[in-house]
């Protein structure tokens, strides 16, 4: 059976202070992708906590950078090392403060704008051409407090937004796995 070999980065803070924070929501969306389809996010190597299972036809690999926003490319470059992939089989989920809360955005690749562990992951594969799960957190009113912002928990009624927005986040990687970058954002990037 030929199967395809696809990687999921879930980018965010590791550590107890950052769990579920506004910068985290790409590690709680792949927490509940492996949930979702039973993949134990029990492995720690290359610098990351790792999963490896099967959706579909796909052999998919769930990863976490440990290093800190900043440096999440050298936890995806390490990992690539040793299962080298096509940059068009990894989508790298992250938040975003341009969007409003609980929006998600799929692209085929792009700039980093503005966000550092896209910078980091862009520094490390020479290229922006990745596809990308963005999801909005919203922005601060006043710009100088974004990063106490980014590093801040929503607040309820946001939470409840951004549940529902994580469940479409799903879906939308498991259409991503089975049909490609492109079906994936005609059907999600409308809502």
């Amino acid at each position: 059976m030929d199967t395809t070999t696809k990687l999921i980065v879930g980018l965010g803070n590791p550590g107890k202070e950052y769990e579920h924070t506004r910068h985290n929501v790409g590690f709680d969306i792949v927490d509940q992708f492996a949930r979702a389809h039973a993949i134990a996010l029990t492995g720690r190597d290359h610098r990351a906590i790792i999963g490896d299972g099967r959706v579909g036809e796909s052999r998919v690999y769930l990863l976490k950078p440990q290093t800190y926003m900043n440096l999440s490319g050298e936890a995806v470059a390490l990992f690539l090392r040793q299962k080298p992939l096509e940059l068009s089989d990894i989508l790298v989920v992250a938040d975003d403060i341009a969007l409003p809360v609980g929006r998600i955005r799929m692209r085929p690749g792009g700039s980093a704008g503005g966000h550092n562990g896209l910078k980091s992951l862009i520094a490390h594969f020479h290229s922006n051409e990745f596809p990308r799960l963005r999801i909005g957190v919203g922005a601060p009113v006043d710009p100088s407090i974004q990063i106490d912002f980014v590093l801040g928990r929503f607040s309820k009624a946001e939470q409840e937004t951004v549940d529902e927005a994580m469940n479409r986040a799903v879906e939308a990687i498991e259409m991503w796995i089975a049909e490609g970058v492109e079906p994936a954002m005609n059907q999600f990037n409308r809502v």
